[in-house]
């Protein structure tokens, strides 16, 4: 009787990938532990907060800490380079879309272009056949449409649905997420029976190649460093109908919804209600502004059910932290581009950011608003 295949986790050095890897292992699988090394920390070292590097994944010592960890367990272990890749997929869309007027995530474009994608082919290197996260996400199968289908985890604070709407069928048959039925304290007890070195380690909270969570210094810092102008990104301050009153150093230091940071004088509370990359103007109004009764999103990945044919009922989050809003999915002559209708008008709804549509815990799928 042949072996079976291992399974490749994705070891970040946390405790969520860590438990991921030691519990696999102790149900009696074999695990390689596997980590992408993504952005050189020392780069860019203008931006190093003074009291350390923290709060983040993919650091040095997070690559350490994995090692550590796979020791301890006694799993295979290796450390992949994916630094060239990621600037080109991830870093760089993230600084054009800034200066494009849209609010990138790139943590989805890491999703999407590296972690379930390039990981599955690294993962094919050590003969694995499926590969495992730290996600909080749940994976199922519909024996009736034939598809794989994705929902929200039990722990509603922790859940990364969000992130992960861009996966795809085939990246989903090969994927696990042992932690999506569980929530985060009983995951650092998990830790702690398997006596992991990071049991009691914080969660990482920043972007891993943005260190102190300021993105505009980070574009900034990025333009210095590749011999670019930050003048062309500045521009002017006006309202909504065209009447200057300010300037700024650059369109992307905001965003859609933002009050803070304007530096200009007005009577009432302003908001920037769109930012305009043609002629890198900051448009400001009132707060009633924000709302909005409809979106479009494009590049929509159906991920539980197949394209709709008809209009249908979701619920809609704009932003990872958003509210989910009733609201009904109109399908366009493009099957990856759909209009959103909401129930109730939405507050900033940004271009840039993901529509994900929601049916009770299902995971229905999602697109980039425009």
């Amino acid at each position: 009787m042949s072996e079976a295949a291992p399974i490749a986790v994705a070891m970040s050095g946390g405790v969520d990938s860590s438990v991921v890897a030691g519990l696999l292992h102790r149900q009696g699988n074999r695990v390689v532990g596997l980590t992408m090394q993504l952005w050189n920390q020392r780069r860019l070292p203008e931006l190093a907060p003074e009291e350390g590097v923290t709060g983040r994944c993919c650091s040095l010592d997070d690559v350490y800490d994995a090692r550590f960890v796979a020791s301890v367990i006694g799993i295979p272990y290796y450390v992949v380079n994916f630094e060239e890749r990621f600037e080109q997929q991830v870093v760089k869309p993230f600084v054009e879309d800034y200066l494009a007027g849209r609010t990138p995530i790139p943590c989805t474009l890491c999703n999407n272009f590296i972690k379930f994608d390039q990981f599955l082919e690294m993962a094919d290197g050590v003969g694995a056949d499926k590969i495992a996260t730290g996600h909080y996400a749940r994976l199922g199968f519909d024996d009736k449409t034939g598809r794989y289908q994705m929902r929200t985890s039990v722990d509603a604070g922790k859940d990364q649905t969000y992130f992960l709407f861009g996966l795809t069928q085939e990246q989903l048959a090969r994927t696990l997420f042992p932690l999506g039925g569980m929530v985060k304290t009983q995951v650092r007890d998990l830790a702690k029976e398997l006596r992991l070195p990071v049991a009691e380690k914080h969660d990482s909270q920043e972007i891993c190649f943005v260190p102190n969570g300021d993105y505009a210094a980070f574009i900034d810092a990025y333009f210095k460093e590749q011999g670019l102008d930050p003048a062309a990104t500045q521009g002017e301050i006006v309202d909504s109908e065209g009447k200057h009153l300010g300037r700024h150093s650059g369109a992307h230091h905001f965003t859609v919804g933002q009050r803070r940071g304007l530096r200009i004088a007005a009577g009432e509370p302003l908001y920037v209600i769109a930012t305009e990359p043609s002629s890198q103007r900051v448009i400001v109004g009132r707060n009633e502004q924000l709302m909005r009764s409809s979106l479009f999103a494009r590049e929509v990945n159906w991920l539980s059910i197949a394209p709709p044919a008809e209009p249908r009922r979701a619920r809609v989050k704009i932003r990872n932290k958003h509210v989910a809003a009733e609201a009904t999915l109109q399908p366009t002559s493009n099957p990856i581009r759909v209009e959103v209708r909401f129930d109730q008008p939405q507050r900033a709804v940004t271009p840039g950011q993901a529509a994900v549509f929601y049916d009770g815990d299902l995971v229905l799928g999602g697109g980039w608003i425009e």
